[in-house]
């Protein structure tokens, strides 16, 4: 690579995070930055990094959408017999994470994921475009294709197929709760002086909060 990477750098000077302004609610604190980041984020404001770990203790990453945020448990919908789906029947302790670059912002979740309700999922699942309720059904995910036209051929199948009825929800498509164990709020400041403020559960509605030096 003929870039310089090690000259890529910026000053972090959107905003600082305080203890006051973290407060006691993590949740809340979430609920104020992702809906700053809804507005001033047009590209994914919703995307997540979600962590797992495998059978044989190899972490892996990838990019989901959070879909709800209800109570303390945070929510996406996905192939249960994928490589996440089975990564997560193997072990449920999961990180999502949020980055926000033009407001320097990263929110950074640990938690257990258990799957939602069949009604939740099939509720859900009708919501979305037929398109991608053809695409869920269809795809084996995270398995080995022969090619595009595969996929091409077997979603206009299914197309006709369904063209004048409802798309079922398919029976190993659904949805995850990560229900929040630690919640870290990251605010980038300048000089690298970053605040971190990290928020873990005690008992049901209590948190405790520290300062982390960055």
């Amino acid at each position: 690579m003929n870039r310089d990477l090690q000259s890529l750098r910026r000053d972090y000077q959107f905003d600082d995070l305080t203890e006051e302004k973290a407060g006691q609610d993590p949740l809340a604190l979430f609920d104020e930055w992702l809906n700053l980041a809804i507005e001033s984020c047009p590209e994914d404001p919703t995307g997540m990094l979600l962590s797992t770990v495998d059978a044989d203790n190899k972490p892996h990453c990838r990019t989901v959408l959070l879909k709800q945020r209800d109570g303390d448990a945070f929510s996406f919908f996905t192939n249960y017999d994928s490589d996440k789906g089975q990564d997560i029947a193997q072990n449920p302790n999961v990180c999502l994470t949020f980055f926000w670059p033009s407001l320097s912002r990263q929110v950074r979740i640990e938690g257990v994921a258990s799957k939602v309700d069949r009604s939740i999922s099939e509720n859900y699942f009708a919501t979305r475009p037929k398109g991608s309720q053809l695409a869920a059904s269809i795809s084996r995910q995270s398995q080995v294709i022969d090619s595009r036209e595969v996929l091409s051929t077997e979603f206009a199948a299914m197309e006709e197929q369904y063209k004048d009825i409802p798309v079922p929800c398919p029976e190993n498509w659904g949805g995850y709760s990560v229900k929040a164990t630690t919640i870290e709020f990251w605010q980038g400041r300048p000089s690298r002086l970053h605040d971190r403020i990290i928020f873990t559960a005690r008992s049901e509605g209590k948190w405790s909060v520290v300062r982390k030096a960055p």
